[in-house]
């Protein structure tokens, strides 16, 4: 089974999967957050990695950016059950063609709406 987080960080979701609620989770299940640092706690997952709680993990975002030296993330006993990447998750191709494409258009926009306010 696998859990992929994609929630905003607020005042519900900060620290939301702690260890007591990653424990429960099957040790054959792999945890993804692609969507905001803070919802799991790093330290938790850590401790869960550690005792086989989980199969795997894979992070692109963390409670704080850059990931610092002493980031309990880079201390995990098993670090090939560990995947971290930089925040790119979202940036398949079809993502950042759809990405160019809207800012051409706000662009594109902006200039229409700047060209008729000079000429009214």
């Amino acid at each position: 089974d696998v859990v992929s987080v994609h929630a905003p960080l607020n005042d519900y979701t900060a620290g939301l999967l702690d260890y007591e609620k990653i424990r429960l989770m099957k040790r054959t299940s792999l945890l993804i957050n692609t969507s905001r640092g803070g919802i799991i706690r790093e330290a938790d997952l850590v401790r869960a990695l550690d005792e086989g709680c989980l199969a795997g993990v894979g992070l692109d975002v963390f409670e704080r950016e850059p990931v610092a030296a002493d980031n309990p993330l880079l201390s995990v006993q098993n670090p090939e059950k560990l995947v971290l990447l930089p925040h790119i998750a979202w940036s398949s191709q079809e993502a950042r063609t759809l990405l160019v494409d809207r800012i051409a258009e706000n662009i594109q926009g902006f200039l229409r709406e700047a060209s008729t306010n000079t000429h009214a």
